[in-house]
């Protein structure tokens, strides 16, 4: 099989039409945070958590969040408030974990290799063309969006 053929590029491909094998392509993914695909109504990141980081506590007051581990082992969080955490469970390859808007939650590496995954948000939740090398390049850009507010 020709390597070019094999691999897809990591960038926003939205908001135009777009077809890739998204298993293969968020195992591909190593930086903490990309925009794969961003439209109006959706999007579409990809995800590389490294052994003991997490996601960090966080909430999206007007978003639905769709996550889907392709690769690795962790502990969802989630609750009312970053106080009141009312839901944990462990999760690995192929489990899917449902945030509705509101709600706040983490995600943290409880294994030894990268949790690899993709997230949906509607209506998306970071800028067209996001890539978040690290988590702490994350962090500065999340208090710069919150700042600009």
């Amino acid at each position: 099989m020709n390597f070019w053929k094999s691999f897809t590029p990591i960038k926003d491909y939205g908001p135009n039409p777009f077809v890739v094998n998204i298993e293969k392509i968020t195992r591909q993914n190593n930086t903490f945070r990309s925009a794969l695909w961003t439209g109006k109504h959706l999007q579409l990141t990809l995800m590389s958590i490294k052994p003991g980081e997490d996601i960090g506590f966080e909430m999206h007051p007007d978003t639905d969040q769709f996550i889907r581990i392709e690769e690795g082992q962790g502990m969802v969080k989630m609750g009312d408030t970053r106080d009141n955490i009312s839901f944990q469970e462990k999760v690995s390859d192929g489990y899917v974990i449902l945030v509705p808007a509101g709600k706040w939650h983490n995600l943290i590496n409880t294994g030894n290799k990268p949790i690899k995954l993709y997230s949906i948000y509607a209506p998306p939740h970071h800028p067209h063309g996001t890539v978040h090398k690290t988590k702490e390049e994350s962090e500065i850009a999340e208090a710069q969006h919150n700042t600009n507010l």
